[in-house]
């Protein structure tokens, strides 16, 4: 699942409108229509703005994942 879909499925699970996400969150409406539409340049931190209202962030993630190193 991309992150387009993540953040829609979320909202529309916790019943909000796009306009109520954006003010919940503190973003502007654009913001949000531009990334459920899954555009490929946003700002992280305003994406974490959104996602922290569902209880989720998004930071760099190491490509080679080893818990043991």
């Amino acid at each position: 699942m991309n992150l387009a879909d993540f953040v829609k499925i979320k909202r529309k699970s916790v019943k909000l409108t796009q306009p109520e996400l954006a003010e919940k969150a503190g973003v502007g409406l654009r913001f949000i229509r531009e990334l459920e539409q899954g555009k490929e340049s946003l700002r992280l931190d305003k994406v974490n703005q959104v996602l922290q209202l569902f209880g989720y962030r998004v930071g760099a993630v190491p490509e080679k994942f080893n818990p043991e190193s």
